[in-house]
């Protein structure tokens, strides 16, 4: 019986320390230099999150409870995408994402668009994701399409 438990435990301690293990936490100054490098002229919230807004749009903006269809590209600081929508955008409740949408996309009227750059804090948190390793600042270019 001890031996199914050594078993056990080996097996879950070389899952946990799969893939991610090599991830180090992105902090400010990483995404700093993401900016820099993509000469992005970004303005950055009291909470950390970082934006670039290419068009403000002239529609209605949106609360940080509003249902919106935004279409977007999510990628890693060193451009992998991660995820992505098709032109026509998803919808969903600003209450129902990570803490980056609900706060960075009311900076957009309807017809907006522009690049979110999201803080570990703001996204996925420590832990990460299935698809999103923990630490991992992101960047989304999004398109406000409406507010729903």
């Amino acid at each position: 019986m001890k031996s199914y438990l050594y078993l056990l435990a080996s097996l879950l301690l070389f899952i946990s320390c799969s893939n991610d293990s090599k991830f180090e936490i992105q902090t400010d100054e990483d995404i700093i230099q993401y900016i820099e490098d993509n000469d992005l002229n970004a303005n950055r919230t009291n909470s950390g999150l970082y934006y670039v807004i290419n068009n403000e749009g002239s529609g209605t903006r949106p609360t940080n409870t509003s249902n919106v269809t935004v279409a977007y590209k999510g990628y890693f600081l060193n451009g992998k995408t991660f995820d992505s929508s098709d032109a026509s955008g998803i919808s969903f409740g600003l209450n129902r994402v990570i803490r980056g949408w609900t706060e960075g996309i009311p900076l957009f009227k309807e017809g907006g668009e522009g690049i979110l750059i999201v803080p570990y804090n703001l996204g996925y948190g420590i832990n990460g994701n299935s698809t999103i390793p923990g630490g991992a600042a992101l960047v989304f270019d999004i398109k406000l399409i409406r507010v729903n």
